[in-house]
């Protein structure tokens, strides 16, 4: 029997933004889905080396407006995220490896971003729009996140 399969796609460089498909494609993986992750736009940052270290958290509303308040921020949620014993983001995205979980970098962002594939983490694949099209249509779950 086929493994059911999961797809997530990432376009936020930031905390609350890299988290959901990390977390949704770890715990997909774990229920014995193929699960994989592509990221693209703003969220190509997150699977470029230092990428998630320096992924940050911007406020909400006018809060996010005021200079200084995503640093404040940022420090605020590794706090919170740190004392719920949740993984850092670099932490998370080896996990998500170790487990099988896929990460792919959108071919057609790292050409745009004029992105050398070698400034990567380690096996991430690059994948056309079409490619992971035909995954998301072989599917059970395939998220926005």
């Amino acid at each position: 029997m086929e493994k059911e399969k999961a797809a997530f796609i990432c376009v936020k460089d930031t905390i609350d933004g890299a988290y959901p498909s990390l977390v949704l494609g770890i715990n997909a993986a774990r229920q014995g889905m193929e699960s994989k992750i592509f990221y693209s736009f703003m969220g190509l940052n997150m699977v470029m080396q230092g990428g998630a270290e320096r992924a940050k958290f911007f406020p909400p509303g006018t809060m996010g407006a005021i200079p200084g308040m995503a640093s404040i921020a940022t420090g605020m949620m590794k706090k919170k995220i740190e004392k719920a014993n949740i993984d850092n983001l670099e932490d998370l995205q080896l996990q998500a490896q170790m487990e099988g979980v896929e990460l792919i970098a959108c071919k057609m962002t790292v050409d745009m971003m004029e992105i050398e594939e070698d400034k990567l983490i380690e096996d991430v694949a690059v994948w056309t729009a079409e490619k992971f099209l035909k995954f998301a249509k072989e599917c059970k779950l395939c998220l926005f996140t």
